[in-house]
């Protein structure tokens, strides 16, 4: 295994151990979510994998985004990269990465990463190589896009 593979491994193990992002779903009802605010559960029936993003905010102290998950490492550690990025880079850096992070994840293998452009997604370079593994790694990504825009639907 090459000094690179390894820390690419120690990346996703690190943050399947300490998420990012995850916590105590708001979880308002239809007619009391605020303008702004996008919820989204996504669920992989291959292998159970699941996710709740919300994005937006209730109140004033609430952070922008939160997420409650349950499933593989790849699956767990993928969305706390996802939210680390969309904290420090907000929705611009976040969409911006996001087409390359798919893009790298249906490369199977053979896509070089822009580190530069995903961060920490680039330690999931060496997943692309297991078609059953795809999936986990972009499940909290098609979460966090779709909360977004419905976060974005509702301001108006």
């Amino acid at each position: 295994m090459t000094d690179l593979s390894q820390l690419y491994q120690q990346v996703i193990l690190d943050h399947a151990k300490q998420r990012v992002g995850e916590g105590t779903l708001r979880a308002p009802s239809a007619h009391d979510r605020p303008a702004g605010f996008g919820s989204s559960h996504q669920v992989n029936p291959t292998c159970g994998d699941e996710i709740t993003v919300e994005f937006g905010t209730a109140t004033s102290t609430d952070p922008p985004l939160v997420w409650d998950g349950a499933g593989c490492s790849i699956s767990m550690a993928s969305a706390s990269v996802a939210s680390e990025m969309l904290l420090e880079q907000g929705v611009p850096g976040f969409r911006a990465a996001a087409p390359a992070f798919r893009e790298l994840m249906h490369s199977r293998g053979r896509g070089e990463p822009d580190e530069s452009l995903l961060g920490d997604a680039a330690a999931f370079q060496g997943v692309s190589k297991f078609p059953g593994r795809i999936k986990c790694a972009l499940l909290a990504w098609v979460a966090f896009e779709d909360a977004i825009a419905q976060a974005e639907t509702t301001k108006e």
